[in-house]
């Protein structure tokens, strides 16, 4: 099961795993995008999906027989205004998809995890939820709130038969994500990349998931930080000019 798979990682993630032998249910609003993705690749089905309704992650977990992976991958970061100026609704937004949304379909499909006897359970969190900077503290509190559910789950699930893992991506040129924080302006979104020679892509974060699903069923990959060469941290990117 892969949320938010109807663009960028999601969709990258679907796609790999669906290469990887898995049966791929992806869930997303966008149904058309999904059912374009599920004419292009075998192994996908699509659902229709807003983790941030209970109802609707419901339904989600009564049409599934069995679970034995699932990768939290929806969410999203809205506006770069300070903490003193930012927006209740914004912060609202982020928490609800990021958090509350990763809470809805964890607790729905939990249970199938354990029970298929080797669940594997994906938290897609950011490097923004290991080191705040300025303009992301609700993006930041959001994927900090992330991390430290996996890490809670990690503990409360120790001898169950159900793996927890934090993919936690830093610089990633992804379909949509930089435009959506920018409210639309394109060009603004341009310049987080601009000069940055060769920013992850969707494809990177979607083979460092299928890597750690893949791994055997005794060996928990806790959290893996990735980042494009260019960038040593959050405030330290190599640029080249020209």
């Amino acid at each position: 099961m892969v949320t938010g798979a109807s663009s960028g990682i999601g969709e990258a993630t679907a796609r790999r795993l669906a290469a990887e032998g898995y049966d791929v249910v992806a869930g997303a609003r966008r149904r058309e995008r999904l059912d374009k993705l599920a004419a292009e690749v075998p192994g996908i089905r699509p659902v229709t999906l807003d983790v941030t309704s209970q109802d609707s992650v419901e339904a989600l977990a009564a049409s599934l027989a069995r679970c034995d992976v699932l990768v939290n991958n929806a969410g999203g970061a809205f506006g770069t205004e300070t903490v003193a100026e930012g927006r209740l609704d914004d912060w609202q937004r982020m928490y609800d998809t990021n958090v509350l949304g990763s809470l809805r379909v964890t607790q729905a499909l939990l249970p199938k995890l354990v029970g298929s006897g080797d669940g594997v359970l994906v938290m897609l969190t950011s490097t923004a939820g290991l080191v705040s900077y300025e303009g992301g503290g609700g993006y930041c509190a959001a994927k900090h709130a992330q991390s430290s559910m996996a890490e809670t789950l990690r503990l409360e699930l120790v001898g169950q038969p159900v793996r927890v893992v934090e993919i936690a991506p830093g610089m990633v040129r992804s379909e949509g994500f930089a435009v959506t924080r920018f409210r639309g302006d394109e060009a603004a979104a341009a310049k987080i990349y601009e000069g940055v020679p060769d920013p992850l892509t969707s494809d990177d974060v979607a083979d460092a998931i299928a890597w750690c699903v893949t791994r055997p069923a005794h060996v928990n990959v806790d959290r893996l930080v990735l980042r494009p060469r260019a960038q040593a941290a959050q405030h330290k990117v190599h640029r080249v000019s020209g």
